[in-house]
């Protein structure tokens, strides 16, 4: 009898798996990422960017190796049109505007979009994420880069039970041509009460983000942070979301900390 070769036998990493749930009439997938034991566990709903294919990537094990070993489940639901997720991609919808009705009807219906259906998704994964009987349902943190960064402030503005949120590179690239969305995440930000962390790296396409939408958030609450990180390392990891899985290590233990802080904050007896 042939022996199975140790790769085989190996775990997932993270007690990784592959999971769908439904937003609406569509089928979304994703990947839930948890530590070893019954928990429950405090947990990080992950929200990718506008990647075609943010599955197929280093993106989500990269994630849930910061935040696992911390004691966090993560999940990377995957919005409509992404990987295997079902209905339009967002990228396409905004081409397809554009070639009808010009390039800026396209950004307009992205930006309302991103606060519609996408948003519609994230939190269909989020309901599915409370269902987890491995979940302390009470400690839920909202991240993510890019395209999720911005969900990640609209998500929080929708109080819905986050604690947390770590937006991260929100909006850099679309900051400067799409004033419909820095209007819409100017009033997200306003509306947000939970403490929330913007980030981003020294030469991002564009710091406006940082700049405009931090010090609407300190005047919302005192435990809200903003970090432009100094232009060191590769120059590589100092741009857009600090270059992927491979600049994750520049903010995930400032994420954690964040994260556990405001935590333990919803854990301090009030009085």
């Amino acid at each position: 009898m042939a022996s199975v070769p140790a790769a085989a036998q190996a775990p997932p990493l993270f007690n990784k798996r592959h999971v769908t749930f439904r937003s609406g009439d569509l089928t979304l997938a994703g990947y839930i990422y948890k530590p070893t034991g019954g928990g429950p566990f405090p947990a990080v709903l992950w929200n990718h960017g506008s990647e075609p294919d943010p599955g197929a990537g280093a993106q989500f094990d990269s994630v849930a190796a910061i935040f696992v070993p911390a004691g966090f489940v993560v999940f990377a639901p995957m919005r409509r049109g992404h990987s295997d997720s079902q209905g339009e991609y967002i990228r396409d919808a905004i081409q397809n505007e554009s070639s009808v009705r010009g390039p800026a009807a396209g950004m307009e219906l992205g930006a309302r979009l991103l606060e519609t259906q996408q948003v519609d998704d994230q939190l269909a994964g989020l309901a599915y994420l409370k269902q987890q009987a491995f979940v302390d349902t009470t400690r839920l943190v909202v991240a993510g880069c890019s395209f999720g960064g911005i969900q990640t402030l609209f998500g929080a503005a929708r109080h819905v039970g986050y604690r947390a949120a770590v937006a991260i590179s929100p909006a850099a690239l679309s900051w400067n041509n799409s004033p419909d969305l820095r209007e819409r995440l100017q009033r997200a930000a306003a509306q947000i009460e939970i403490p929330t962390f913007v980030i981003q790296p020294a030469q991002d396409a564009s710091l406006a983000p940082a700049r405009v939408l931090g010090p609407i958030l300190a005047r919302r609450n005192a435990s809200n942070q903003v970090k432009v990180y100094p232009p060191v390392g590769p120059e590589a990891q100092q741009k857009h979301c600090f270059g992927g899985a491979p600049g994750m290590h520049i903010w995930g233990p400032d994420a954690v900390d964040f994260c556990k802080a405001a935590l333990r904050e919803v854990a301090r007896p009030k009085g």
